[in-house]
């Protein structure tokens, strides 16, 4: 064999295990991914996006944010938080990618997607690990149920954002 052929089989090798790696933190079955402009942040766990020139509201899969503007619920305990931390975290005008799960829209018809921020940060995973956020799982979409519940058991543990600031 060729050093040549040698250097193309480790290249290809190479390739397969950054695609593996990439590939994991996507849900199973999921091959549908989007970059998008945050346009505006509603509450915790609900964004307004520009998506192939549309508009879209999108819904945060696997997390529910304490509520701030649901129009039958008063403002929740810790809700007003993970508000503040979504709006500073979400920037109108930046870019993020959306991956979506099984089931693409809610009830309301909003886009139901997990969230990844430009620098590679998985940010519906960020919302639980730093107690803005419950992990909250729906059926078909659910991709990172158990690790999501496991990072809400680990905030709880830890004691922070919600977890420390509500009574459960």
């Amino acid at each position: 064999m060729s050093r040549d052929y040698n250097h193309k089989s480790n290249y290809l090798l190479a390739l397969f295990l950054l695609a593996s790696c990439a590939s994991a933190q996507q849900p199973s079955g999921s091959t549908d991914y989007a970059t998008a402009t945050v346009l505006k942040v509603i509450d915790g766990d609900t964004i307004v996006l520009k998506l192939q020139n549309q508009t879209e509201t999108v819904r945060l899969l696997g997390v529910d944010t304490p509520e701030t503007v649901h129009p039958t619920k008063d403002v929740e305990c810790f809700g007003p938080e993970a508000s503040v931390f979504a709006k500073s975290t979400l920037k109108k005008g930046a870019i993020v990618k959306l991956v979506r799960d099984i089931e693409p829209r809610d009830r309301f018809q909003r886009l139901l997607a997990y969230l990844y921020l430009a620098d590679g940060t998985f940010f519906n995973q960020l919302l639980i690990e730093q107690g803005f956020a419950k992990a909250l799982s729906i059926e078909p979409n659910m991709a990172f149920a158990a690790q999501f519940a496991n990072l809400e058991s680990s905030a709880r543990d830890r004691r922070v954002g919600l977890w420390h600031s509500c009574e459960r």
